[in-house]
C-alpha cells in the first residue's frame, strides 16, 4: 500500500512536469516563434482527452486480470513515455517533427495516468482496514499534490542552476530523466506487490466479470452516475479553485505573477495537510455528511472568495487562495473513497473510469479556460466562483439521496438509499 501511495507522487510528477517547463519546451521543441507556447499549452489540453480512454482501457484490464497487473502496465507505459521525452531530438535537429513527437508522447503519458489513478484508489480502498478506508484512500489525493510540488521544485532548480544556453541545449532533459528514473523505480517495486484481496476473492469465487465494461453499465449504473456527480464537483473545485487561481490573480491585477505562484505553493501545502484530515473525518462521521458539507460550502464560499481575492492586496489573495485550496482538498479527500465505494469489487475500475474519469474530462482540463473567458466576457470577478457554485448546487440533490457507504462507527449509522 505504501508503494501504491508513493506511485501517485511519481505519476503526478510526470504528468504535471510538462506544464511547469512549458516555456522551455516552447523554445527547444517548437522553435520559440509566435504561437510556440500556445502549441505547448494546446498539447496539454488535447492530451487531457486521453485520460478517459486510458482509464477505460486499463480499468477493463485491471478488472479482468487484476489490479496489480494493470498498475504494472500503466507504470511501464509512463516510464517509457518519460524516457522518450528525455531522449527526444529538438527542433534544431529535426524541425517541426520534434513538437509532434513531444505531443504524441504526452498523449501516451495521459493515457497511462488515466488508468493509474483509478487503479491506485481501488487498490488502496480494497487493501485498507474498513475503518480506515477514508484516511488511506485520501492519501492518493494528497500524494498527487506532493508530486506536483516535486515537479515544480525540480523544474525550478534546473532552471536556476543552469545557464540559459545550457538549459536549452541539454539541461531541459534533466527533469524528464528524473521522472523516468522515479517511474522505473516504482515499476520495479510494484513487482513485489501483492494482488488486491478483493480481486483475489473474485478469482477464488469465480466472479471475475468476462466483460467488465458491460458489467459496470448493466449492474452499476447508479454508481456511475453518483461517481460522475462527486467527481464533477471535485474536478471544478480543483481546476478552477486551485489551478486557475494564479492566472486569475494576475489577470485581475490583484497581485503580480511571482506572488501568485508563491501563494499557490502555500495553497498546495494546505491541500496536503487538509486532505488526510478530511479523509479521517469521513471514517468517523461517514461519507454522506462530509459530501453534503463540502457541496454546501462549494455553493456558498467560492463567489465570496474570488471577490475577496480580486479586491487587491497580498492578504486577501492569500486567504482566498488557501480557503479555496482547502475546499478543493476536502472534496478530493471524500471523493476518492466515496466514488470507489459506489461500486462492488466486480468492475470497480471500469465503473470509476466511466463515472469519475469522464467527469474529470468535462469539468477538469477545460474549466480554467472557460473561467477566464467568462471573466473576460462579464468583467465580474466572482464569475469563476459562480461556476463552482452552479455545479455544487446541481449535485446537491444527488448527494442528499446517496447511501452511506462507511461502516457504522460510534454514532455514525448507515443511511439507506431513498
Amino acid at each position: 500500500m505504501i508503494i501504491a501511495g508513493f506511485s501517485t507522487v511519481v505519476e503526478w510528477y510526470d504528468f504535471t512536469l510538462y506544464i511547469y517547463v512549458a516555456t522551455i519546451l516552447s523554445r527547444v521543441m517548437f522553435g520559440g516563434g509566435v504561437g510556440s507556447l500556445a502549441a505547448v499549452l494546446a498539447g496539454f489540453a488535447i492530451s487531457y482527452l486521453m485520460r478517459p480512454l486510458g482509464a477505460i482501457a486499463l480499468g477493463h484490464y485491471g478488472d479482468r486480470h487484476g489490479r496489480r497487473r494493470a498498475m504494472l502496465l500503466s507504470m511501464a507505459v509512463m516510464t517509457a513515455a518519460m524516457l522518450g521525452c528525455a531522449l527526444l531530438p529538438t527542433y534544431a535537429v529535426i524541425g517541426p517533427a520534434a513538437g509532434l513527437l513531444l505531443l504524441a508522447l504526452r498523449c501516451v503519458m495521459a493515457f497511462a495516468v488515466g488508468g493509474e489513478y483509478t487503479g491506485v484508489v481501488a487498490y488502496l480502498l480494497e487493501g485498507a482496514d474498513p475503518r480506515r478506508r477514508g484516511l488511506i484512500t485520501s492519501c492518493a489525493s494528497a500524494a498527487s499534490e506532493v508530486g506536483a510540488l516535486l515537479a515544480v521544485g525540480v523544474a525550478a532548480l534546473t532552471a536556476l542552476l543552469l545557464p540559459a544556453d545550457t538549459l536549452d541545449v541539454w539541461g531541459w532533459r534533466i527533469p524528464f530523466f528524473v521522472g523516468a528514473a522515479l517511474a522505473g523505480g516504482v515499476l520495479l517495486a510494484r513487482a513485489a506487490m501483492d494482488e488486491s484481496p478483493e480481486y483475489t476473492r473474485q478469482r477464488a469465487a469465480g466472479t471475475v466479470p468476462v466483460n467488465p465494461l458491460r458489467h459496470a453499465v448493466t449492474h452499476q449504473r447508479a454508481g456511475i452516475a453518483r461517481g460522475f456527480a462527486i467527481s464533477a464537483l471535485g474536478s471544478i473545485s480543483y481546476y478552477v479553485g486551485i489551478t486557475y487561481v494564479p492566472a486569475f490573480l494576475a489577470s485581475t491585477g490583484a497581485v503580480g505573477e511571482g506572488a501568485g505562484l508563491a501563494l499557490s505553493t502555500v495553497a498546495a501545502l494546505a491541500v496536503i495537510v487538509v486532505t488526510p484530515l478530511v479523509g479521517a473525518l469521513t471514517d468517523h462521521v461517514g461519507r454522506r455528511p462530509v459530501l453534503i458539507g463540502v457541496a454546501v460550502s462549494g455553493a456558498v464560499l467560492p463567489i465570496t472568495l474570488f471577490t475577496l481575492m480580486a479586491s487587491g492586496g497580498i492578504w486577501p489573495a492569500l486567504i482566498g487562495a488557501v480557503v479555496l485550496a482547502c475546499l478543493g482538498g476536502a472534496v478530493s479527500a471524500v471523493g476518492a473513497v466515496a466514488t470507489a465505494e459506489q461500486f462492488s469489487g466486480e468492475a470497480r475500475l471500469s465503473g470509476l473510469a466511466l463515472g469519475v474519469t469522464s467527469a474529470t474530462a468535462v469539468f477538469g482540463g477545460l474549466t480554467p479556460w472557460a473561467a477566464q473567458k467568462l471573466l473576460e466576457a462579464t468583467g465580474w470577478p466572482a464569475a469563476p466562483g459562480a461556476m463552482i457554485a452552479v455545479v455544487a448546487l446541481a449535485i446537491l440533490p444527488v448527494l442528499w439521496r446517496i447511501p452511506e457507504t462507511a461502516p457504522a462507527r460510534g454514532w455514525t449509522r448507515r443511511v439507506q438509499p431513498i
